[in-house]
């Protein structure tokens, strides 16, 4: 993070962490260190500006979307009208037409992280449903749980057949400020403009490194974080800590001789952000070896301390983990819920593999998360070396269990949608 920086998908930072993890892992004395290739999205942010025209001027502090159209050359300047929800916005009919629409959803400061996914749901999908009302632009206001003039980026997605108009998130206290201004009658207009683009897409890679199983090494366990991060900041806590959980996991059973019955396999996955090509090309090119990945762990919440692991399983599974995870009692990590998922080990569900996120606090992690705020100082060594213990154990667990975990049941093999 120091030395390469922000590593957004097609960029030159992006292309240094593949090459600078693959040696890494070689350093370590891992087997099979190799790189596939991934086609990802290339999205240049560009100039960024907004301006509250009226009921008074005020520089706003924004921030384009990820994968967001740019603004006409000069700006887009529209009434702003403010909504909660979409069925809020689907009431305002022609209302809507030829506004700027706000979507404002605050979230709550929480250890898992609760509030985030409802409003990550506005984000991904606001601009084209706006634009389906007849909207010119849309904004939202940043999903973080800090007030810091921080606004924080995100991927969203625009419809086939419907118009692309701008999409950025407003800082906390801007976003606030539009919304007490429409509450006391006002009428409030607002001037953006984005100088994004989006470039043909660039060739990557996933990086991938692996500890041979002793007996049956061609049942795999997964691992992994994504390397690619968002360019605001260095991409410390997302994902470069899941990066360094993963790597140093992999080294230190490297060290102490380990070996499971099964091969631990490190995954660095690309372009999670804003496409996730690197998680469907690892599910594409190993489609045939699925049926023998007894399990995938996703490290990508953060660096705070770890609490535990979700899991997706057949019946029986979450129990099973819970057993394992008794062992943790030291680290405080022996929570584990149903629910395991991850953007980059989704994929997988198609094939049955059964699925654990490394669950941690997130108290804070929604202060920082896509801000030009995300970088080293916000890791704390003692809890990312907690994560790494706790990473470490339940990979090499299940991968020398006499039996694998149940694996997902079919009617349940369907890939969440964001």
């Amino acid at each position: 993070t120091d030395r390469i920086g922000q590593r957004l998908s097609g960029s030159p930072g992006a292309a240094a962490a593949v090459a600078w993890s693959a040696e890494e892992f070689r350093r370590d004395g891992l087997a099979r260190v190799r790189t596939e290739k991934v086609m990802v999205p290339h999205w240049i942010r560009g100039e960024e500006f907004a301006l509250l025209l009226s009921p008074s001027p005020v520089p706003l502090s924004v921030t384009a979307l990820g994968m967001s159209a740019p603004t006409p050359s000069g700006g887009i300047a529209g009434d702003v009208v403010e909504v909660s929800s979409f069925d809020e916005l689907h009431a305002l009919g022609e209302k809507a037409r030829g506004k700027i629409v706000l979507y404002y959803k605050p979230m709550v400061r929480h250890p898992d992280g609760d509030s985030y996914g409802a409003a990550a749901g506005l984000r991904y999908r606001g601009a084209s449903e706006a634009a389906k009302q007849g909207a010119v632009a849309m904004l939202i206001r940043s999903l973080g749980t800090l007030s810091a003039r921080l606004p924080h980026t995100g991927v969203q997605a625009y419809e086939d057949g419907v118009e692309q108009i701008p999409a950025a998130a407003l800082a906390a206290e801007d976003a606030d400020l539009l919304h007490r201004l429409l509450a006391s009658g006002e009428r409030v207009r607002v001037r953006l403009s984005l100088g994004c683009r989006t470039l043909p897409d660039a060739e990557s890679a996933n990086v991938i490194a692996e500890l041979r199983g002793s007996s049956r090494p061609e049942e795999v366990v997964v691992i992994g974080g994504h390397l690619d991060s968002w360019d605001l900041g260095t991409g410390a806590i997302d994902d470069g800590a899941g990066v360094a959980v993963s790597m140093e996991a992999m080294r230190l059973l490297k060290k102490l001789g380990l070996r499971p019955r099964r091969t631990i396999r490190a995954v660095l996955f690309m372009n999670e952000e804003n496409g996730n090509r690197g998680g469907l090309a690892y599910a594409e090119a190993h489609k045939e070896e699925l049926a023998s990945h007894v399990a995938a762990i996703e490290s990508d919440s953060g660096a705070g301390r770890p609490l535990g692991f979700d899991v997706s399983a057949g019946a029986g599974g979450l129990e099973r983990v819970t057993a394992l995870a008794r062992s943790l009692v030291s680290l405080g990590a022996t929570r584990v819920l149903g629910g395991g998922e991850g953007v980059d080990i989704g994929p997988m569900r198609l094939a049955g593999v059964p699925l654990l996120s490394l669950r941690q606090d997130m108290t804070y992690y929604f202060d920082w998360h896509h801000t030009a705020a995300d970088t080293l100082d916000k890791v704390d060594p003692r809890e990312l070396s907690d994560n790494v213990a706790a990473m470490a154990f339940m990979a090499y667990a299940l991968a020398d269990e006499e039996t694998p975990l149940p694996r997902i049941p079919e009617a349940e093999r369907v890939v969440p949608k964001r």
